[in-house]
């Protein structure tokens, strides 16, 4: 890694941090906060834990950040922090980034509008729009058809979870090609293997199929649906479907960068599974649309979608899962959210309901899913959120010579590999490709990381070779492998 580039990220994310458009004293010191705060998923009992933005972009290797923050339904401020790319400008609050996932429920908002001018319907057979392409028959939409509630809740039981996209010089398929899974399309073909409606599943195929019925039905391309009904509405100037760019926009966007902070062969991928992952925007265009959701939510007209319509797209279907967003409640609030993430970005947004508050971020490296979530943990405690808190724990004294039997590849049932190797005098692990965490023990047969709220519990010291791993509400199994 080019350590001089990372003193000029450094550098020049404080210069950022100053030289955006002041702010009155109280505001400052609230950006002030949150830029010195930043809070890991894990906090260990008695060990300082909150940590510097310029510091963890630099520990995780993230050039560039762009935060806004939402404050009783109002944009209180919206800043970038460090460099576009190496001798690339500052990022701004202008700066474009790839939105990933979180182009999902701008996508379901335009859905719902077409919804609401009755060009699609949400509980109709998805064929009756599908025009350029036809859901294959599948013994479970025989007799449950797919509907477009179904999509947009991830519970219309289709496959691919997700979209690797198109490196510069890929041949680019059209969305037909994508959802047959045709050549030159680098996925697999979308199709329905469970009964519709009966349980979540992400589903970035289902989100393709809804985005081929939006085109289908109005007989216009994906960008121009969505600036119509989402993008001009709200005044999301900034904000662009367009897969790729052209060339001068994206002469200005944060370029993607790997977990090692190396810039992603090529530039940004191509999406043209737009409405899945092919959003370009920024943090202030996204608190546009966020500010619009909340506002809708509590009754008021103007929007893009009426109050019923946004009430039913914050209602969840199944689990947690609304039209297009998570939903929680904490501490009497209703919270939106979704993440995002395409090679070399990842992206972060948070809205709550009653209060009006909420924080969209997004940065260029493949370690901002972690930074994101500090930076949110650190608006929560300086804006007084109900949740978004770091868990305490406790480090158990546990000889290294004692942690090592648990040292190995483990297959990780249904998930892929991890490794656990020695690291001096302590465990670490490989869990995500390129990104190796500390392991704390809490007991003579568990482990924590601080970056997730992620547990390794093994059988017991005499069978250091099975357990569990949890994430959040995930669980599985896993077993060591065989030499």
């Amino acid at each position: 890694m080019n350590t001089t580039w990372l003193g000029l990220c450094l550098t020049t994310a404080l210069l950022a941090s100053t030289s955006a458009h002041a702010q009155t004293p109280e505001v400052e010191q609230r950006i002030q906060a949150v830029t010195s705060g930043l809070r890991p998923a894990v906090t260990i009992k008695g060990q300082a834990s909150t940590r510097a933005l310029a510091d963890e972009m630099k520990a995780l290797r993230v050039p560039g950040v762009s935060i806004a923050v939402i404050k009783a339904g109002k944009v209180e401020w919206a800043r970038g922090f460090g460099v576009t790319r190496e001798g690339g400008a500052a990022v701004t609050a202008d700066t474009l980034f790839q939105a990933g996932s979180v182009s999902k429920p701008v996508a379901a908002a335009a859905a719902l509008r077409l919804a609401q001018e009755g060009k699609l319907a949400l509980d109709a057979d998805v064929n009756a729009s599908l025009k350029s392409w036809k859901l294959p028959a599948s013994p479970f939409t025989a007799s449950t058809p797919m509907t477009l509630r179904a999509l947009l809740s991830h519970t219309a039981g289709t496959t691919v979870h997700g979209f690797a996209g198109y490196a510069a010089g890929q041949p680019v398929p059209t969305l037909p090609q994508v959802l047959s899974g045709a050549p030159p399309a680098n996925s697999k073909p979308v199709v329905v293997d469970q009964p519709v409606g009966q349980a979540y599943r992400y589903s970035g195929g289902g989100y393709s199929i809804a985005q081929q019925m939006m085109v289908d039905v109005t007989g216009q391309a994906f960008p121009t649906v969505v600036r119509r009904t989402v993008f001009a509405p709200l005044g999301m100037d900034h904000s662009t479907e367009d897969q790729p760019l052209d060339a001068a926009r994206l002469a200005k966007v944060a370029w993607p960068h790997d977990a090692a902070g190396a810039p992603i062969p090529g530039g940004p991928h191509t999406y043209p599974e737009m409405a899945a992952a092919g959003l370009w925007t920024t943090p202030g265009d996204l608190a546009r649309f966020v500010i619009a959701i909340q506002r809708s939510a509590k009754g008021q007209a103007g929007g893009v979608l009426s109050p019923e319509m946004t009430r039913t797209m914050l209602t969840p279907v199944k689990g947690d899962y609304g039209l297009g967003f998570n939903i929680t409640a904490s501490g009497g609030e209703t919270a939106f959210s979704h993440d995002g993430s395409n090679a070399g970005y990842k992206a972060t947004l948070v809205g709550y309901v009653q209060s009006g508050d909420g924080v969209v971020v997004m940065t260029n490296g493949d370690q901002g899913y972690q930074l994101g979530e500090e930076i949110v943990r650190a608006v929560a405690a300086v804006y007084g959120w109900p949740d978004h808190k770091p868990v305490e724990r406790e480090v158990a004294a546990v000889p290294i010579a004692d942690q090592t039997r648990y040292a190995g590849v483990f297959s990780l049932d249904g998930q892929g590999d991890f490794t656990i190797r020695r690291d001096g005098e302590r465990l670490v692990a490989d869990i995500w490709k390129g990104v190796v965490d500390p392991l704390y023990p809490a007991s003579d047969r568990a482990f924590f990381i601080t970056s997730q709220d992620l547990r390794i519990v093994f059988a017991s010291p005499e069978d250091p070779d099975h357990g569990t791993l949890s994430l959040g509400g995930f669980s599985a199994t896993f077993k060591r492998k065989a030499e």
